[in-house]
């Protein structure tokens, strides 16, 4: 409990108080949104080039080789899937799994839950996603760019339920419907990456980084079923 309060005391400080359309997701500084047509435009000017063969662009990313594609949804850019380039051996995965793990909680444009994501140098990942089928998988969320204070926050709690049920709400329960609101917002800008397996040996590629940006805003939700 006293966890999760920390937690929504420090994100709901750095929330934004303007429309949730207006701060989304960024990859490289340019907002994971628009049509695909202009987002490409964007991603060439910043040093990518077009694959044909692969139908979609490639460059150097956090200093490694990597594929980038565009993710849409109803003609709107939701995702950002950044793939490496070459695979690699479990050692050397676990090891660049592991820095980026610390890369990102070292940036202070990110926040996240309070979890180790790290791999211990003794675990065998070959083993665990071959046999026990073990998915290793980080996620943070990028900050909003402008602070709001807790005021807004507490109105926001309140237009939701009468007087008479916020007068019954205990100090823990109330806490919990901030850090739920918090929640919205930070997940709305999620940043996640895992590690794709395609096998060892002589008819495997080995392992590599899926990295996502996600934009939430513009994620199917069933609307078209």
């Amino acid at each position: 409990m006293k966890r999760a309060i920390l937690f929504a005391a420090m994100c709901l400080t750095t929330l934004q108080a303007i429309q949730a359309q207006a701060d989304v997701t960024k990859f490289l500084g340019i907002p994971v949104d628009g049509n695909k047509t202009e987002m490409r435009r964007k991603l060439e000017a910043k040093g990518f080039t077009w694959n044909s063969s692969r139908e979609c662009l490639e460059g150097e990313f956090n200093g490694t080789d990597v594929y980038v594609r565009i993710v849409t949804n109803n003609n709107k850019v939701y995702r950002i899937l950044v793939v490496d380039a070459n695979y690699m051996n479990a050692t050397d995965i676990k090891i660049r799994f592991n820095r980026l793990c610390r890369q990102f909680k070292n940036n202070k444009k990110y926040t996240s839950l309070d979890i180790d994501y790290t791999i211990p140098d003794n675990e065998n990942i070959a083993y665990e996603m071959g046999v026990n089928s073990k998915r290793y998988e980080a996620a943070f969320y990028q900050l909003p760019v402008q602070e709001f204070d807790m005021v807004w926050a507490i109105a926001e709690v309140e237009k939701r339920y009468t007087e008479e049920q916020l007068k019954e709400m205990s100090d823990d329960e109330f806490s919990e419907l901030t850090y739920t609101l918090a929640m919205d917002f930070i997940s709305k800008k999620t940043v996640w990456f895992m590690i794709d397996d395609e096998g060892e040996g002589l008819f495997g590629g080995g392992y590599r980084i899926l990295m996502y940006y996600d934009n939430e805003y513009n994620k199917a939700n069933g609307e078209d079923l």
